[in-house]
C-alpha cells in the first residue's frame, strides 16, 4: 500500500482521491464523528443526550446515526454504486443491518419536528451502527476499481459526513456546550482589492462522463461568465465595522433593511429583544466591546475578529448602510482563485453572498435527489469555509446554501464597492 500522509486525506485533492487514501479519508471522518459524540456524551450525560426542539436543530442521536444510515443506504446497500451519478435513485436495496433504519434516518421521510419522539437505539446502539457500517464499506472500497463512477458514493459519504460533523460542532455552539475548539483570532486590515474584469470559468466539469475527480451536481455544467471590473475587501467584515453600523442605529432605521428582513427584526426583537447578532451579550456602542457567548462561554471579541452568527439580512443591511453590497458568488469565485497573492482571505466564517441558489445551465440531479434542487430559489449562496470546516471541504468553488435568516452557523460577510 502507498505511503499516504496525514495531511493529504485533509486536502480538497480528496476529490480526486483513489482507493487507498479514501479508506484512510472514511477512517478519520467517522474517528471525528465518534469523538463529537463523545463530546456529546460528556457535555449532555448519558442516556438520549436530550436536547431542546429547534427548528436548526436535530436530536444528536439521529444526527449520527443518518450519517451511518447515508453510507449504508449509497454504499453498503445500493447494488448499483459501482455506476456512481448513473444510478437509479430508486432501484431495489439490501435490506439494512439495522431493521428500523429506514423508518428512524431517512431524512426525505422522516419529518424534522418527529425525530425528536423515535424510538432510537441508545449510544452504545448508535456507536455500534456507525462502526458497522464504516467496516462493511471499507470491506467495499478494497473491491472497487479505481474510477470516478466505482468511488463517487464513497467520495459523497465522506463530504456528506464532514458536512454533519460541522453540523454537530454549530449545534453544540446553540445548545452552549463546550468543545475546546479555537475560533478566529484578528485579521490584519488591508485596503479592499479591484479585481480587472474577466471571462471565468464557473462550475466544474468533474464528476461527469470522461471527466475526472468528484463534483456535487449544483457545481455542474461548467460554463463562462463575463464578469465586470469590481472591488471587494480583502477579508471578512470585522466587529469593528460592524460595532459601527449597531452605533449608528442600523438596527432602529427599516430604511436599511429589505421588508421581509426587517420584519424578521421585529419578530426577533420581539421574542429575543435582539438588536444584534446571534448570541451576543454586549454590544458597546461606546467601547466598541462585543461580548459573544461561544460554546456557552461568555467571551469578549477583538475588534479585529471577524463578526460571527449574522443572518443574511444583517449583511444585507450593513452593506446598504455602508454604500456597498454583498459580492454575487461569481465575484467571489473569482476573487478566491485570483486575487489570493493580494491579500484575499477566506476560511474563517462561511460568507454570504448576494446570490440566490439556483442551478447552473445544464444542471442535472444526482441520485440524491435532495441535496440541491429541492432548495433552489429560496436558499442563498454561502461561499468558503469556516474555523469548523474540515479542511478538505474548503474547496472555493463549493457552493453552500441556508435560508437567509439562519444566523446559528459560522457565517460572516464581506462587501463589494457599488
Amino acid at each position: 500500500m502507498p505511503t499516504v500522509s496525514p495531511i493529504s486525506i485533509d486536502s480538497p485533492d480528496m476529490r480526486q482521491a483513489g482507493r487507498d487514501m479514501l479508506s484512510l479519508a472514511l477512517m478519520d471522518a467517522r474517528n471525528h464523528t465518534l469523538y463529537l459524540l463523545s463530546q456529546y456524551e460528556q457535555a449532555l450525560g448519558a442516556g438520549q443526550c436530550q436536547v431542546p426542539m429547534l427548528p436548526e436543530l436535530n436530536p444528536p442521536l439521529w444526527e449520527l446515526g443518518h450519517i451511518g444510515w447515508f453510507q449504508e443506504w449509497w454504499i453498503a446497500r445500493n447494488l448499483q454504486r459501482h455506476l456512481g451519478a448513473a444510478c437509479d435513485p430508486v432501484a431495489a436495496r439490501l435490506a439494512s443491518i439495522e431493521v428500523r433504519a429506514d423508518r428512524l434516518w431517512d431524512s426525505s421521510q422522516v419529518a424534522h419536528n418527529s425525530r425528536w419522539a423515535l424510538a432510537l437505539p441508545d449510544l452504545n446502539g448508535i456507536r455500534a451502527y456507525l462502526l458497522n457500517t464504516l467496516e462493511t464499506s471499507l470491506e467495499l472500497l478494497e473491491k472497487a476499481p479505481d474510477e470516478d463512477d466505482a468511488l463517487y458514493f464513497y467520495r459523497l459519504a465522506l463530504f456528506h459526513e464532514d458536512m454533519h460533523g460541522e453540523a454537530l460542532i454549530h449545534m453544540a455552539q446553540t445548545l452552549g456546550l463546550p468543545l475546546g475548539l479555537s475560533t478566529p483570532g484578528p485579521m490584519p486590515q488591508r485596503e479592499p482589492l479591484r479585481v480587472p474584469a474577466t471571462r471565468w470559468q464557473m462550475g466544474s466539469s468533474g464528476g461527469s462522463a470522461g471527466s475526472s475527480g468528484f463534483t456535487f451536481d449544483n457545481e455542474r455544467a461548467s460554463h463562462k461568465m463575463q464578469v465586470p471590473e469590481f472591488e471587494i475587501d480583502a477579508q471578512v467584515v470585522s466587529w469593528a465595522q460592524f460595532v459601527e453600523f449597531v452605533d449608528d442605529g442600523g438596527y432602529d432605521r427599516p430604511e436599511l433593511w429589505q421588508p421581509a428582513g426587517w420584519q424578521w427584526l421585529l419578530d426577533k426583537a420581539a421574542g429575543e429583544g435582539r438588536r444584534g447578532p446571534r448570541y451576543v451579550d454586549q454590544i458597546g456602542v461606546a467601547s466598541g466591546a462585543v461580548m459573544q457567548i461561544r460554546f456557552g462561554t461568555p467571551m469578549r471579541m477583538p475588534g479585529g475578529q471577524p463578526v460571527m452568527h449574522v443572518s443574511w439580512w444583517e449583511a444585507d443591511a450593513w452593506c446598504r448602510w455602508a454604500g456597498r453590497r454583498l459580492p454575487a458568488e461569481v465575484e467571489w469565485e473569482v476573487a478566491a482563485h485570483t486575487a489570493a497573492r493580494r491579500g484575499f482571505r477566506w476560511g474563517d466564517v462561511w460568507e454570504w453572498t448576494g446570490s440566490t441558489f439556483r442551478a447552473y445551465p445544464g444542471f442535472s440531479a444526482d441520485p440524491y435527489r435532495d441535496y440541491s434542487e429541492p432548495w433552489f430559489g429560496t436558499h442563498k449562496v454561502l461561499r468558503g469555509a469556516s474555523f469548523a470546516t474540515r479542511a478538505r471541504m474548503k474547496y472555493p468553488k463549493y457552493r453552500n446554501y441556508f435560508l437567509p435568516h439562519r444566523d446559528d452557523i459560522f457565517v460572516g460577510f464581506r462587501s463589494c464597492g457599488l
